[in-house]
């Protein structure tokens, strides 16, 4: 009887997953104020903390001279590796960035919107291992890799697919890119990142974005998107600046984040972390700029307070917390998107330390204005794991995200006047006719949360969170279907795909 109650509540779920996927929004239009956290005499601080960075003591761009080139050619001073410029010509070359743009999806409905008051959750990014309930802790697989994307897409409140939903460890470093990117393209048809840990796996991943949405739509829209971090403190390395060369050069997209652990590739305080983090990314967006004017720019910021005892990283803590809502303010003063943020924790497993510092993490998140989060579902152990469970009770969580960020509707329907005619004082609103024809979707209705009373939950076999989420997402993958693709696209990109595997060799590093 159990397990049948167990398999009703499976397809329930499904049917309502499926139901929520065919309406549900590409990304959040948000309709509620950002969250002010500090006055404006702090944020001038911070801001003069930056240029001071900037015109004073300059941010290394190492190992490319071609880099370092342009900046001479652009009248920054240039001694050796170091480049320092005045913050008005950096902030001049800012503004050209735009402060909101779409990235076109291969289904133009999925398409995102990013900056302004938008905002777009994407799925994890970048663990080299995964975790499930079945098969514990393991490196992760193009298998793997694969149900993670088919995941991305059904998951309707994650918006974007990301990139690196695990790291398929079982295929050579050189060659995997290939199939990450075919497995986005074919397996979802919402928007996804390029790789960018070596030029010419950015330059497959721009070819084959050319190829999959064709030279028209590539040339007039932001069709892709790479991802990198600055080496922190004040360290611009050649895998960012030839990152920003490819991707901007051809008329794509760009998130540079500084990645800030305050006592170690930051000062110990917070505000210098974060005045720091903005300097670097400001020069970057400044690089993009005179790469290609126009180019779309995400400012990223990913700062954690660390444990001073051991050097861990500490996600979900007050620290980072406030830096959330310090960055989404100055990314507003600046004019640029803002990446940062997410369903950060330190947890190992989907327990009670993952949902309270995922859960602080995430409301601060979406408070701030984050446009694009980045590990907005699936992160544990500080970033090292994508857990099956976690995604899919970050993404349960990330649909109220995006009902509270739509505001309160105060229109006549929400006021209801009508049921307060049909219904007399002491009665109940039950059957009245505003309640049947708002029943629906008059409430947010969690997939995996149980509100029912505790013999129902002993009668489905008393199960706890994390095996629900291990059902559902079971359930998911079971009935899964790919979206359409065009053959002829399909067997382009496969031939892409074929044709550089040949010219690379292997390699594992």
């Amino acid at each position: 009887m159990a397990r049948a109650a167990l398999r009703r509540r499976s397809r329930r779920a499904q049917r309502s997953q499926e139901a929520v996927q065919g309406s549900a929004p590409a990304y959040v239009r948000r309709r509620i104020p950002f969250y002010a956290f500090l006055e404006e005499e702090g944020l001038v601080r911070l801001e003069e903390q930056a240029d001071w960075l900037i015109q004073e003591i300059g941010i290394e761009f190492r190992d490319d001279p071609q880099a370092l080139m342009t900046w001479r050619q652009a009248g920054a001073r240039v001694e050796g590796t170091r480049v320092r410029a005045s913050a008005e010509m950096i902030r001049a070359l800012c503004k050209t960035a735009p402060a909101e743009f779409t990235q076109l999806a291969r289904n133009p409905a999925r398409s995102v919107r990013i900056g302004g008051a938008n905002q777009v959750f994407a799925a994890v990014y970048g663990p080299p291992f995964v975790r499930d309930l079945a098969g514990g802790r393991r490196y992760g697989a193009m298998q793997d890799f694969e149900n993670l994307v088919k995941l991305t897409y059904l998951l309707p409140a994650i918006h974007h697919g990301g990139f690196v939903v695990c790291e398929p460890c079982d295929v050579p470093v050189s060659k995997r890119h290939l199939d990450m990117l075919y497995l986005h393209m074919r397996y979802s048809d919402k928007p996804h990142l390029g790789a960018i840990t070596e030029q010419s796996r950015a330059e497959d991943s721009v070819a084959m974005a050319r190829v999959l949405h064709g030279e028209e739509a590539f040339e007039s829209n932001c069709v892709i998107l790479g991802n990198v971090n600055t080496n922190s403190p004040l360290l611009v390395d050649k895998v960012v600046t030839e990152a920003i060369r490819t991707y901007c050069g051809a008329g794509q997209g760009i998130i540079v984040s500084p990645f800030i652990l305050a006592g170690a590739m930051g000062p110990v305080s917070t505000a210098a972390s974060i005045a720091q983090a903005l300097a670097e990314a400001m020069m970057c967006c400044a690089y993009s700029q005179l790469v290609r004017p126009g180019a779309p720019f995400i400012f990223g910021s990913f700062l954690s307070s660390m444990s001073l005892k051991s050097g861990a990283p500490t996600f979900g803590m007050p620290e980072p917390v406030i830096s959330h809502y310090v960055i989404g303010q100055l990314a507003r003063r600046l004019g640029l998107p803002l990446r940062s943020g997410g369903s950060l924790t330190s947890a190992k497993t989907a327990d009670a330390q993952a949902a309270f510092e995922s859960a602080d993490s995430m409301h601060s998140t979406a408070l701030a204005g984050v446009n694009f989060v980045l590990q907005a579902a699936g992160w544990l152990e500080g970033g090292l794991c994508t857990g099956y469970e976690k995604l899919v009770m970050d993404a349960d969580r990330l649909g109220a995200y995006q009902l509270l960020l739509a505001g309160l509707a105060t229109d006549d329907n929400a006021l209801a006047r009508d049921a307060y005619h049909e219904v007399e004082p002491a009665g109940h609103f039950l059957g009245c006719g505003h309640t049947m024809r708002n029943y629906q979707t008059a409430f947010y209705e969690p997939a995996l949360s149980d509100s029912e009373n505790v013999e129902s939950w002993e009668e489905r076999g008393s199960q706890e969170m994390q095996q629900r989420a291990y059902e559902h997402w079971n359930a998911l993958l079971r009935d899964y279907e790919a979206p359409p693709i065009d053959p002829a696209t399909d067997e382009a990109l496969k031939d892409f795909v074929a044709r550089r595997k040949r010219e690379l060799p292997d390699a594992w590093y």
